[in-house]
Protein backbone atom coordinates (compact mmCIF):
# COMPACT_ATOMS: atom_id res chain seq x y z
CA UNK A 1 0.00 0.00 0.00
CA UNK A 2 1.23 3.46 -1.21
CA UNK A 3 0.79 6.56 0.67
CA UNK A 4 -0.95 9.43 -0.04
CA UNK A 5 1.19 12.24 -2.09
CA UNK A 6 2.91 15.14 -1.17
CA UNK A 7 5.33 17.73 -1.72
CA UNK A 8 8.14 16.59 -4.29
CA UNK A 9 10.49 18.79 -2.14
CA UNK A 10 13.93 17.15 -0.68
CA UNK A 11 13.43 15.50 2.74
CA UNK A 12 15.69 18.26 4.41
CA UNK A 13 13.70 21.16 2.61
CA UNK A 14 10.47 19.36 4.00
CA UNK A 15 11.99 19.32 7.70
CA UNK A 16 13.43 22.70 7.44
CA UNK A 17 10.19 24.36 6.40
CA UNK A 18 8.13 21.66 9.00
CA UNK A 19 9.79 23.05 11.45
CA UNK A 20 10.65 27.02 10.69
CA UNK A 21 7.03 27.55 8.96
CA UNK A 22 5.05 24.67 9.44
CA UNK A 23 1.61 26.95 8.32
CA UNK A 24 2.99 28.13 5.13
CA UNK A 25 3.97 24.59 4.16
CA UNK A 26 0.42 23.29 5.34
CA UNK A 27 -1.21 25.67 3.16
CA UNK A 28 1.07 24.55 0.21
CA UNK A 29 0.18 21.57 0.49
CA UNK A 30 -3.67 21.67 1.22
CA UNK A 31 -3.62 23.91 -2.14
CA UNK A 32 -1.38 21.81 -3.93
CA UNK A 33 -2.65 17.91 -2.76
CA UNK A 34 -5.83 18.58 -1.05
CA UNK A 35 -6.79 17.65 2.53
CA UNK A 36 -4.73 14.32 2.52
CA UNK A 37 -1.15 14.34 1.82
CA UNK A 38 2.33 12.90 2.79
CA UNK A 39 5.49 14.75 4.69
CA UNK A 40 8.33 12.84 4.18
CA UNK A 41 10.89 14.20 7.39
CA UNK A 42 14.44 13.57 8.23
CA UNK A 43 14.57 11.81 11.67
CA UNK A 44 11.09 10.49 11.95
CA UNK A 45 10.06 9.04 8.54
CA UNK A 46 6.81 9.77 7.24
CA UNK A 47 3.75 11.39 8.52
CA UNK A 48 0.22 11.10 6.65
CA UNK A 49 -2.01 14.38 7.24
CA UNK A 50 -5.63 14.49 7.22
CA UNK A 51 -7.95 16.68 8.49
CA UNK A 52 -11.76 15.99 6.83
CA UNK A 53 -13.91 15.85 9.57
CA UNK A 54 -14.83 11.90 8.56
CA UNK A 55 -11.38 11.32 8.67
CA UNK A 56 -10.65 12.94 12.41
CA UNK A 57 -13.59 11.01 13.85
CA UNK A 58 -12.35 7.54 12.85
CA UNK A 59 -8.93 8.62 13.90
CA UNK A 60 -9.97 9.74 16.75
CA UNK A 61 -12.50 6.73 17.76
CA UNK A 62 -9.56 4.61 17.22
CA UNK A 63 -7.57 5.81 20.72
CA UNK A 64 -8.35 2.43 21.96
CA UNK A 65 -6.50 0.78 19.13
CA UNK A 66 -3.92 3.00 18.31
CA UNK A 67 -0.95 5.14 19.87
CA UNK A 68 0.69 8.28 20.36
CA UNK A 69 2.60 9.37 17.63
CA UNK A 70 6.59 8.13 18.54
CA UNK A 71 8.41 11.31 19.34
CA UNK A 72 5.80 13.46 19.49
CA UNK A 73 6.63 14.57 23.38
CA UNK A 74 10.63 13.23 23.56
CA UNK A 75 11.75 17.06 24.40
CA UNK A 76 9.08 17.49 26.78
CA UNK A 77 9.63 13.31 28.67
CA UNK A 78 12.31 14.99 30.96
CA UNK A 79 10.40 17.28 32.32
CA UNK A 80 6.72 15.74 32.60
CA UNK A 81 8.65 12.38 34.19
CA UNK A 82 7.82 8.73 33.24
CA UNK A 83 4.83 8.35 35.13
CA UNK A 84 2.99 11.01 33.04
CA UNK A 85 -0.77 10.83 31.72
CA UNK A 86 0.37 11.72 28.57
CA UNK A 87 2.89 9.49 28.15
CA UNK A 88 1.13 6.55 29.54
CA UNK A 89 -0.45 3.89 26.76
CA UNK A 90 -3.22 1.47 26.91
CA UNK A 91 -5.28 0.68 29.87
CA UNK A 92 -2.83 2.42 32.02
CA UNK A 93 -3.50 5.98 30.23
CA UNK A 94 -6.70 5.35 30.74
CA UNK A 95 -6.64 4.01 34.32
CA UNK A 96 -4.46 7.11 35.30
CA UNK A 97 -6.96 9.74 32.77
CA UNK A 98 -9.99 8.36 34.84
CA UNK A 99 -8.26 9.33 38.06
CA UNK A 100 -7.16 12.60 37.05
CA UNK A 101 -10.95 14.41 35.18
CA UNK A 102 -12.61 15.27 38.08
CA UNK A 103 -11.14 17.98 39.39
CA UNK A 104 -11.85 19.57 35.88
CA UNK A 105 -14.78 19.86 35.84
CA UNK A 106 -18.50 21.13 36.99
CA UNK A 107 -18.66 23.34 39.80
CA UNK A 108 -14.77 22.28 40.96
CA UNK A 109 -13.80 25.27 38.74
CA UNK A 110 -15.50 27.52 40.14
CA UNK A 111 -13.35 27.28 43.08
CA UNK A 112 -10.59 28.96 41.15
CA UNK A 113 -12.20 31.60 39.80
CA UNK A 114 -11.17 34.54 42.45
CA UNK A 115 -7.70 32.83 42.04
CA UNK A 116 -7.89 33.84 38.73
CA UNK A 117 -8.91 37.26 39.08
CA UNK A 118 -6.36 37.97 42.03
CA UNK A 119 -3.74 36.91 39.80
CA UNK A 120 -4.96 38.97 36.01
CA UNK A 121 -5.07 42.08 38.15
CA UNK A 122 -2.11 42.24 39.51
CA UNK A 123 -0.35 41.85 36.13
CA UNK A 124 -2.56 44.57 35.45
CA UNK A 125 -0.99 46.62 37.27
CA UNK A 126 2.10 46.51 35.88
CA UNK A 127 1.01 47.03 33.10
CA UNK A 128 2.56 51.00 31.73
CA UNK A 129 -0.18 53.15 30.48
CA UNK A 130 0.31 54.76 26.79
CA UNK A 131 3.74 52.91 26.20
CA UNK A 132 3.80 49.78 23.82
CA UNK A 133 4.20 46.58 24.93
CA UNK A 134 3.80 41.96 24.39
CA UNK A 135 1.04 41.04 26.21
CA UNK A 136 1.85 37.23 25.79
CA UNK A 137 4.39 37.18 28.55
CA UNK A 138 1.59 38.48 30.93
CA UNK A 139 -0.54 36.26 30.25
CA UNK A 140 2.39 33.67 31.16
CA UNK A 141 2.63 34.74 34.27
CA UNK A 142 -0.87 34.53 34.74
CA UNK A 143 -1.06 31.41 33.87
CA UNK A 144 1.71 30.21 35.71
CA UNK A 145 0.65 32.20 39.15
CA UNK A 146 -3.05 29.92 38.73
CA UNK A 147 -0.95 26.77 38.04
CA UNK A 148 1.05 27.49 41.72
CA UNK A 149 -1.72 28.40 43.53
CA UNK A 150 -4.77 26.76 41.83
CA UNK A 151 -2.79 22.99 40.61
CA UNK A 152 -0.21 23.08 43.06
CA UNK A 153 -2.02 24.50 45.72
CA UNK A 154 1.65 26.65 47.65
CA UNK A 155 0.64 28.93 50.06
CA UNK A 156 3.97 29.93 50.98
CA UNK A 157 5.00 33.05 49.20
CA UNK A 158 8.50 32.34 49.53
CA UNK A 159 8.71 28.67 48.61
CA UNK A 160 6.04 29.93 45.39
CA UNK A 161 8.52 32.27 44.16
CA UNK A 162 11.52 30.16 44.21
CA UNK A 163 9.64 27.24 42.40
CA UNK A 164 8.00 30.12 39.85
CA UNK A 165 12.02 30.96 39.55
CA UNK A 166 12.98 27.80 38.27
CA UNK A 167 9.44 26.78 36.19
CA UNK A 168 10.27 30.10 34.43
CA UNK A 169 13.38 29.10 33.36
CA UNK A 170 12.88 25.12 32.47
CA UNK A 171 9.16 26.28 30.58
CA UNK A 172 11.54 28.83 28.57
CA UNK A 173 13.48 25.99 27.37
CA UNK A 174 10.64 23.79 26.44
CA UNK A 175 9.91 26.82 23.70
CA UNK A 176 13.08 26.17 21.86
CA UNK A 177 15.29 23.70 19.91
CA UNK A 178 17.60 23.00 23.45
CA UNK A 179 14.95 20.76 25.01
CA UNK A 180 15.62 18.25 22.58
CA UNK A 181 19.06 18.02 24.20
CA UNK A 182 17.57 17.55 27.51
CA UNK A 183 16.43 13.71 26.68
CA UNK A 184 20.31 12.67 26.49
CA UNK A 185 21.77 12.16 29.36
CA UNK A 186 25.05 12.61 27.66
CA UNK A 187 23.78 16.39 26.57
CA UNK A 188 22.54 17.08 29.64
CA UNK A 189 25.81 16.72 31.24
CA UNK A 190 27.11 20.06 28.88
CA UNK A 191 26.85 23.69 29.19
CA UNK A 192 23.62 24.34 27.22
CA UNK A 193 21.40 22.04 28.93
CA UNK A 194 23.49 21.60 32.57
CA UNK A 195 21.57 24.92 33.79
CA UNK A 196 18.30 23.81 32.89
CA UNK A 197 18.84 19.87 34.47
CA UNK A 198 19.80 21.62 38.04
CA UNK A 199 16.83 23.28 37.94
CA UNK A 200 14.64 20.48 37.33
CA UNK A 201 15.86 18.57 40.07
CA UNK A 202 15.48 21.87 42.50
CA UNK A 203 11.98 22.02 41.69
CA UNK A 204 11.83 18.47 42.14
CA UNK A 205 12.91 18.86 45.59
CA UNK A 206 10.11 21.37 46.56
CA UNK A 207 7.40 19.96 44.80
CA UNK A 208 8.16 16.56 46.60
CA UNK A 209 8.40 18.29 49.81
CA UNK A 210 5.29 20.00 49.37
CA UNK A 211 3.54 16.68 48.39
CA UNK A 212 4.92 15.23 52.11
CA UNK A 213 3.80 18.47 53.63
CA UNK A 214 0.25 17.76 51.98
CA UNK A 215 -0.11 14.32 52.87
CA UNK A 216 0.76 15.36 56.24
CA UNK A 217 -2.03 17.98 56.48
CA UNK A 218 -4.97 16.73 58.95
CA UNK A 219 -7.38 19.32 56.60
CA UNK A 220 -6.35 17.52 53.31
CA UNK A 221 -9.75 16.70 52.31
CA UNK A 222 -11.48 20.08 52.57
CA UNK A 223 -8.88 21.72 50.18
CA UNK A 224 -9.70 22.66 47.12
CA UNK A 225 -6.46 22.69 45.15
CA UNK A 226 -5.92 20.28 42.70
CA UNK A 227 -2.86 18.37 43.83
CA UNK A 228 -4.75 17.80 47.51
CA UNK A 229 -7.73 16.43 44.89
CA UNK A 230 -4.70 13.98 43.38
CA UNK A 231 -3.43 12.69 46.67
CA UNK A 232 -6.88 11.57 47.69
CA UNK A 233 -8.11 10.33 44.81
CA UNK A 234 -7.92 6.01 44.26
CA UNK A 235 -7.76 3.64 41.65
CA UNK A 236 -10.59 1.73 41.09
CA UNK A 237 -8.35 -1.26 42.85
CA UNK A 238 -7.86 1.50 46.04
CA UNK A 239 -4.72 2.51 45.66
CA UNK A 240 -3.80 5.90 45.24
CA UNK A 241 -0.40 7.80 43.69
CA UNK A 242 3.06 7.76 45.04
CA UNK A 243 4.71 11.36 45.36
CA UNK A 244 6.83 10.71 42.41
CA UNK A 245 3.22 9.71 40.36
CA UNK A 246 1.58 13.19 41.46
CA UNK A 247 5.15 15.12 40.71
CA UNK A 248 5.12 13.88 37.19
CA UNK A 249 1.06 14.56 36.96
CA UNK A 250 1.87 18.29 38.17
CA UNK A 251 4.71 18.68 35.61
CA UNK A 252 2.48 17.75 33.30
CA UNK A 253 -0.21 19.80 33.99
CA UNK A 254 2.10 22.21 34.25
CA UNK A 255 3.55 22.23 30.82
CA UNK A 256 0.52 21.23 29.24
CA UNK A 257 -1.43 24.37 30.24
CA UNK A 258 0.72 27.26 31.30
CA UNK A 259 2.10 27.86 27.75
CA UNK A 260 -0.88 26.89 25.68
CA UNK A 261 -3.59 28.91 27.71
CA UNK A 262 -1.39 31.93 27.57
CA UNK A 263 -0.99 31.78 24.16
CA UNK A 264 -4.73 31.67 23.66
CA UNK A 265 -4.93 34.08 25.72
CA UNK A 266 -2.62 36.78 23.72
CA UNK A 267 -4.32 35.52 20.59
CA UNK A 268 -8.07 36.17 21.92
CA UNK A 269 -6.17 40.06 22.09
CA UNK A 270 -5.11 40.43 19.26
CA UNK A 271 -7.76 39.03 17.39
CA UNK A 272 -10.34 41.24 19.12
CA UNK A 273 -8.12 44.54 19.09
CA UNK A 274 -8.07 44.17 15.47
CA UNK A 275 -12.32 43.97 15.04
CA UNK A 276 -13.41 46.84 17.13
CA UNK A 277 -16.93 45.68 16.85
CA UNK A 278 -16.59 42.45 18.18
CA UNK A 279 -14.47 44.08 21.46
CA UNK A 280 -17.22 46.31 21.89
CA UNK A 281 -20.13 43.64 21.40
CA UNK A 282 -18.24 41.58 24.01
CA UNK A 283 -17.07 44.44 26.65
CA UNK A 284 -21.29 45.50 26.67
CA UNK A 285 -22.00 41.74 27.25
CA UNK A 286 -19.68 42.06 29.97
CA UNK A 287 -21.37 44.60 31.29
CA UNK A 288 -24.42 42.68 31.72
CA UNK A 289 -25.07 39.38 33.19
CA UNK A 290 -24.77 37.53 29.70
CA UNK A 291 -21.94 35.35 28.60
CA UNK A 292 -22.86 33.84 25.10
CA UNK A 293 -20.44 36.01 23.21
CA UNK A 294 -17.77 35.52 25.48
CA UNK A 295 -18.03 31.63 24.76
CA UNK A 296 -18.44 32.33 20.58
CA UNK A 297 -15.31 34.25 20.91
CA UNK A 298 -12.92 31.82 23.08
CA UNK A 299 -14.09 29.02 20.57
CA UNK A 300 -13.34 31.33 17.12
CA UNK A 301 -9.86 32.17 18.86
CA UNK A 302 -9.22 28.40 19.48
CA UNK A 303 -10.61 27.55 15.89
CA UNK A 304 -8.61 30.41 14.05
CA UNK A 305 -5.45 30.16 16.02
CA UNK A 306 -5.04 26.90 17.69
CA UNK A 307 -1.81 26.58 19.70
CA UNK A 308 -1.18 22.97 18.55
CA UNK A 309 -1.13 22.37 14.99
CA UNK A 310 -1.23 19.06 15.07
CA UNK A 311 -1.44 15.78 17.07
CA UNK A 312 -0.52 12.21 15.99
CA UNK A 313 -1.34 8.37 16.68
CA UNK A 314 0.34 5.66 15.22
CA UNK A 315 -1.42 2.33 13.85
CA UNK A 316 -1.70 -0.67 15.39
CA UNK A 317 -3.74 -2.06 12.57
CA UNK A 318 -4.60 -0.75 8.80
CA UNK A 319 -7.14 1.46 8.54
CA UNK A 320 -8.88 3.34 5.78
CA UNK A 321 -8.68 7.44 5.81
CA UNK A 322 -9.65 9.78 3.74
CA UNK A 323 -10.12 7.13 0.62
CA UNK A 324 -6.86 6.13 1.41
CA UNK A 325 -5.77 2.12 2.71
CA UNK A 326 -3.05 3.00 5.12
CA UNK A 327 -1.12 0.29 6.57
CA UNK A 328 -0.43 -0.67 10.21
CA UNK A 329 2.66 1.42 11.25
CA UNK A 330 1.62 4.71 9.55
CA UNK A 331 1.83 7.53 11.40
CA UNK A 332 -0.84 10.13 11.43
CA UNK A 333 -0.99 13.31 12.21
CA UNK A 334 -4.22 14.98 12.93
CA UNK A 335 -4.36 18.57 10.97
CA UNK A 336 -5.81 20.72 13.52
CA UNK A 337 -4.82 24.09 11.93
CA UNK A 338 -6.02 22.58 8.33
CA UNK A 339 -9.49 21.52 10.13
CA UNK A 340 -10.12 24.59 10.85
CA UNK A 341 -9.17 26.25 7.73
CA UNK A 342 -11.59 24.64 5.70
CA UNK A 343 -14.23 26.56 3.80
CA UNK A 344 -16.81 23.97 3.73
CA UNK A 345 -16.67 23.94 7.33
CA UNK A 346 -16.15 27.69 7.77
CA UNK A 347 -17.14 30.29 4.81
CA UNK A 348 -14.25 32.95 4.73
CA UNK A 349 -12.24 30.45 6.83
CA UNK A 350 -9.37 32.90 7.70
CA UNK A 351 -11.43 35.75 8.93
CA UNK A 352 -12.07 36.21 13.01
CA UNK A 353 -16.35 35.75 13.24
CA UNK A 354 -17.20 34.99 17.04
CA UNK A 355 -21.01 35.31 15.52
CA UNK A 356 -20.41 31.01 13.82
CA UNK A 357 -20.59 29.80 17.43
CA UNK A 358 -23.27 31.86 18.15
CA UNK A 359 -27.06 29.92 18.72
CA UNK A 360 -27.67 26.80 16.42
CA UNK A 361 -25.02 27.72 13.97
CA UNK A 362 -21.87 25.84 15.78
CA UNK A 363 -20.04 23.73 13.32
CA UNK A 364 -20.34 20.19 12.97
CA UNK A 365 -18.54 17.33 15.25
CA UNK A 366 -14.99 16.81 14.33
CA UNK A 367 -14.39 20.20 12.34
CA UNK A 368 -12.86 22.23 15.53
CA UNK A 369 -10.60 20.16 16.92
CA UNK A 370 -8.05 22.36 18.93
CA UNK A 371 -7.83 20.36 22.19
CA UNK A 372 -7.58 16.88 19.94
CA UNK A 373 -10.15 14.18 20.39
CA UNK A 374 -10.44 10.65 21.60
CA UNK A 375 -9.41 9.29 24.90
CA UNK A 376 -6.62 11.37 24.53
CA UNK A 377 -8.59 14.24 24.60
CA UNK A 378 -7.34 17.48 26.46
CA UNK A 379 -7.60 16.87 30.14
CA UNK A 380 -7.51 20.45 30.64
CA UNK A 381 -9.97 21.64 27.90
CA UNK A 382 -12.72 22.81 29.94
CA UNK A 383 -10.56 24.94 32.46
CA UNK A 384 -8.54 26.62 30.04
CA UNK A 385 -11.59 27.80 28.46
CA UNK A 386 -13.04 28.85 32.03
CA UNK A 387 -9.53 30.56 32.74
CA UNK A 388 -9.66 32.42 29.31
CA UNK A 389 -13.29 33.65 30.17
CA UNK A 390 -12.23 34.85 33.74
CA UNK A 391 -8.53 36.39 32.09
CA UNK A 392 -10.54 38.32 29.16
CA UNK A 393 -13.50 39.44 31.41
CA UNK A 394 -11.27 40.84 34.02
CA UNK A 395 -8.76 42.71 31.71
CA UNK A 396 -11.64 44.27 29.69
CA UNK A 397 -13.31 45.52 32.94
CA UNK A 398 -10.38 46.66 34.16
CA UNK A 399 -8.34 48.60 31.44
CA UNK A 400 -8.81 50.51 27.86
CA UNK A 401 -6.42 48.84 24.81
CA UNK A 402 -5.96 49.46 21.40
CA UNK A 403 -3.15 47.49 19.24
CA UNK A 404 0.15 48.67 19.17
CA UNK A 405 0.57 47.32 15.58
CA UNK A 406 -1.60 48.18 12.56
CA UNK A 407 -1.33 44.62 11.28
CA UNK A 408 -2.77 41.07 13.21
CA UNK A 409 0.28 39.23 14.35
CA UNK A 410 1.83 36.73 12.30
CA UNK A 411 1.83 32.78 13.43
CA UNK A 412 5.05 31.49 14.02
CA UNK A 413 6.51 28.19 15.62
CA UNK A 414 7.59 28.19 19.03
CA UNK A 415 8.86 24.48 19.52
CA UNK A 416 5.53 22.75 20.22
CA UNK A 417 3.34 25.92 19.66
CA UNK A 418 2.45 28.65 17.79
CA UNK A 419 2.77 31.64 18.72
CA UNK A 420 2.09 35.20 18.09
CA UNK A 421 5.29 36.93 16.37
CA UNK A 422 5.74 39.78 18.59
CA UNK A 423 4.40 38.63 21.79
CA UNK A 424 0.66 40.56 20.51
CA UNK A 425 1.90 44.38 21.00
CA UNK A 426 -0.81 46.70 22.59
CA UNK A 427 -1.08 50.06 24.35
CA UNK A 428 -2.84 50.48 27.61
CA UNK A 429 -5.05 53.99 27.25
CA UNK A 430 -6.17 53.48 30.84
CA UNK A 431 -7.11 51.92 33.45
CA UNK A 432 -10.94 51.73 34.23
Amino acid sequence: MSLPPGPRLSRVTQTLRFLREPVALFDRCAAEHGETFTLRLLGVGDYVFVSDPGSLKRLFGADRINTIAPGRNIPLRPMMGPNSVLLAEDEEHMRRRKLMLPPFHGERMRAYESVIAEATSRELARWPVGEPFAMHPGMQAITLEVILRAVFGVEDVERRDELSEHLVAILATTRSALALGLASRRLRRLPPWRGTAARIRRADEILLAEIARRRADPGLAEREDILSMLLAARFDDGSGMDDHDVRDQLMTLLIAGHETTATSLAWAFDLLLHRPDALERLSEEIDGDGAEYMSAVIEETLRLRPVIPFTGRLLREDAELAGNALPEGTVVMAGIYLAHMREESYPHARAFRPERFLGDSSPETYSWVPFGGGTRRCLGAAFAEFEMSVVLRTVLRGARLRAADYRPEEMVRRNVTLAPANGTRVVLARRQ
